[in-house]
């Protein structure tokens, strides 16, 4: 895979297999989020295509803000690194302020800005991922021998850890801190120091899932949900009853049961059962393979930047991919009944406004990197080819 990264291409161009992946990913976002909101559009007394007609603002509002994004130099989203970890603290704190964040279902994660609910956990994702990108590039090479840098990473990791859990969000915590560990980890950590970090992180996690009741409550409705299936249990049963229905090829689009009524959050965090249960086994095959593409695109872009010294970006090129696809992972197997229930969207398919937009800036950047690193690969061999010449000119 990785022999395609060093490929010198002919001309610099955005990589169309990304490109592909994520426009059938808001494709089949939009479709689903139709089919899926049609009995919540009759429950709350609103036009039939109302979320579809929100769904498609955001992305388009995605798609301009990725653009902005995509336009900014390499060197700006390096240089603004201080700034965006200030912004990420910022937004978390703000959300947590009575009068100023608004609670729903007994967690603080949304600000209201006129019509619109903003999560700034989404956007903080993101500025955390800049942030630590920037920290690894000016210090990879003391990471592997000291503990004092990859002491400071993991100070500032856990203090935004702790701020997702004050709303409470304990999904995005798990999320944020596995990608900013995983991009620790590529950057050349030592192993020992490492291993270190990981028992002390999934001890500090276990802590906090058992400090709490509630979650407690979900962890055993995640080990059997029928000994509670009209409480805590029932969007979980629901789920795999939804994707039990599906079967091989599914229902058809549209045709779903679950979806009316029965599964709570069916056009948002449980997007994925009505999926299933419309298109089967097929379907969700396919679905992983794209996921899958996207994270070998990134993982492409980011092993070229690398090769070609842009070590930022690299390690955000890394970042984003394992964050966009280790999140639609983890929504997989809470609606797959294989991890517990978790307030987390499937990316680029959900419906909701700050995932998607964010999302698509994300992506943006990434294609900013794409576009960067080929344009350095191509001047390298450029050069490389000028002193051969020089060289076999002169023994000549």
């Amino acid at each position: 895979m990785f022999k395609e990264a060093l490929r010198v291409p002919k001309r610099v161009y955005v990589d169309p297999w990304l490109i592909s992946a994520v426009t059938v990913l808001l494709v089949i976002g939009i479709l689903m989020v139709t089919s899926a909101s049609s009995y919540t559009t009759e429950r709350y007394e609103v036009i039939w295509y109302h979320y579809t007609r929100q769904q498609a603002i955001f992305i388009v509002g995605g798609i301009f803000l990725g653009w902005v994004a995509f336009r900014m130099r390499l060197t700006f989203w390096r240089n603004m690194h201080f700034v965006a970890g200030f912004a990420a603290a910022l937004l978390l704190a703000l959300v947590l302020i009575p009068g100023i964040g608004r609670e729903i279902n007994g967690s603080m994660r949304w600000i209201p800005i006129g019509p619109i609910n903003f999560q700034p956990s989404e956007m903080a994702k993101l500025l955390i991922f800049i942030y630590v990108a920037a920290f690894l590039d000016a210090h990879y090479q003391k990471l592997r021998k000291e503990w004092v840098h990859l002491g400071s990473i993991l100070l500032v990791l856990g203090f935004y850890g702790v701020l997702l859990l004050l709303e409470p969000d304990f999904g995005s915590t798990v999320v944020m801190l596995g990608v900013g560990l995983s991009m620790v980890f590529i950057a050349g950590v030592s192993m020992r120091n490492f291993l270190v970090v990981i028992i002390v992180t999934v001890g500090g996690m276990l802590f906090v899932l058992f400090s709490a009741s509630y979650r407690v409550a979900r962890l055993k409705t995640f080990l059997n949900p029928w000994d509670d299936k009209y409480g805590e249990g029932f969007q979980l049963i629901n789920s795999l009853m939804a994707i039990g229905r599906g079967e091989w090829m599914g229902v058809g689009i549209g045709e779903g049961v679950q979806k009316l009524g029965y599964l709570p959050e069916s056009h948002t965090d449980f997007i994925f059962a009505v999926y299933a249960e419309e298109t089967g086994l097929l379907g969700v095959v396919i679905l992983i393979a794209i996921f899958t593409m996207l994270l070998s695109r990134a993982f492409i872009i980011g092993k070229r930047a690398e090769f070609c010294n842009m070590r930022f970006g690299a390690y955000l090129s890394y970042g984003i991919g394992m964050w966009i696809v280790g999140q639609a992972f983890i929504n997989l197997a809470v609606a797959m009944g294989r991890l517990p229930t978790k307030g987390l969207t499937l990316p680029l398919l959900s419906y909701g406004g700050s995932s998607i937009v964010t999302l698509l800036i994300a992506i943006g950047i990434l294609c900013r990197i794409d576009v960067d690193s080929q344009r350095e690969l191509i001047k390298r061999t450029q050069v490389k080819v000028e002193k051969d010449e020089a060289t076999n000119s002169e023994a000549g």
